[in-house]
């Protein structure tokens, strides 16, 4: 079971999220939140798999949530959803450490794939939120010192194509438990927190180029 909490401060909201995430088998609702305070009280205690999280809340906003969430409860996945899609938003959620980030009037079948993807470690963007990160990507990167090996490049370049761990393996003809041990790596050299926030710093800064070794 993906075990999930709805944080959105409208009721209307929640209850048509419920509704639909109960109809699901391998889905169960273990919290609800009206604002960000709640959200990260009850992220702490029963540490879901994912968040369904809005972004303009009360006491503390959806991103500075996701910011104390993932410092919490590293583990669980947050998805943005919300109706704001503009690179203000887009931007901060992703770096803040949501691992996803959809818009309100997303399709439920979409809904429910998205989830599953991020169990999955990839990384479920609608294609404006992919839009904005694209953009960010392309303005000029700054000059930086490659700190990773040919092979941790070669894992971070199928990374930030979403592949999973399996995937990766299977591309580079390698264990999944190298695989995982290349990722910590790359997460420390990089001094990032998730699969995510990888993908955006590897496009930002250039470190996406195949390495051309094995």
């Amino acid at each position: 079971m993906i075990r999930i909490v709805i944080a959105d401060d409208h009721h209307v909201v929640r209850r048509g999220l419920l509704f639909f995430l109960k109809t699901q088998k391998d889905f169960e609702v273990v919290g609800e939140a009206t604002n960000g305070e709640e959200a990260i009280a009850i992220s702490k205690e029963v540490r879901p798999d994912v968040i369904l999280m809005d972004l303009v809340m009360p006491e503390k906003d959806g991103i500075q949530a996701t910011r104390e969430i993932k410092k919490l409860v590293p583990e669980t996945h947050i998805l943005m959803l919300t109706s704001f899609s503009d690179r203000d938003h887009v931007i901060p959620a992703i770096e803040a450490g949501a691992a996803g980030y959809q818009l309100k009037d997303i399709e439920p079948d979409e809904l429910a794939a998205a989830i599953r993807q991020l169990m999955k470690g990839e990384k479920p963007l609608s294609p404006l939120a992919q839009t904005e990160l694209e953009k960010d990507w392309s303005e000029e990167k700054p000059h930086l010192t490659n700190p990773l090996t040919a092979r941790e490049q070669d894992v971070l370049a199928e990374l930030t194509k979403g592949k999973s761990n399996r995937d990766i393996a299977s591309t580079l003809f390698v264990t999944e438990k190298t695989v995982k041990t290349h990722i910590s790596n790359i997460f420390s050299k990089l001094n990032v927190q998730d699969r995510t926030q990888a993908a955006l710093y590897a496009v930002k800064h250039g470190l996406t180029e195949p390495s051309g070794k094995g």
